[in-house]
């Protein structure tokens, strides 16, 4: 989504962006893919190799890692505090997301690109969590580095 398509409802400051993506260290992502060519999974090994913690979140029985990192079954499964709950599922999912994401004691709630619900936004604003909805912190941590130089000849 370029810059200038971004709603304003969901045009959140730099500061505050930069602020959770510097103190956060544990990312559950809810709906993490170990397929090379799905982007949850992009999202995933860039974060990790920038050194979050990352905690693979996702149903399937039959995935049990992804990048050699454990993955759980739901957020209730991970036996660790986890600070940001980034989410790759559709936004009519998010809700209940927020739900467990409180339950957890998550800090902050993250739905990615599409993944927005002014009902769940409350829900965990209310219950003191930060969140952001409709970007992706992949995009949003490189961003700073995207200033255009306007003073290059041709």
């Amino acid at each position: 989504m370029a810059e200038a398509e971004i709603d304003p409802l969901y045009d959140y400051p730099p500061a505050f962006l930069a602020d959770i993506l510097s103190s956060v260290k544990t990312i559950a992502m809810v709906g993490a893919s170990g397929d090379k060519t799905k982007f949850s999974y992009g999202v995933l090994r860039v974060l990790h190799e920038t050194g979050y913690e990352m905690l693979p979140v996702n149903p399937n029985p039959k995935l049990m890692e992804i990048r050699g990192i454990p993955v759980y079954r739901s957020l209730e499964d991970i036996p660790h505090p986890i600070d940001m709950v980034d989410v790759f599922r559709p936004k009519e999912e998010l809700y209940g997301i927020a739900e467990q994401a409180i339950a957890v004691g998550a800090k902050v709630l993250w739905g990615q690109i599409g993944v927005y619900d002014d009902r769940a936004a409350q829900l965990a604003e209310d219950a003191g969590l930060k969140v952001v909805m409709d970007r992706c912190p992949k995009i949003e941590l490189f961003r700073p580095f995207w200033k255009p130089r306007l003073d290059l000849g041709l």
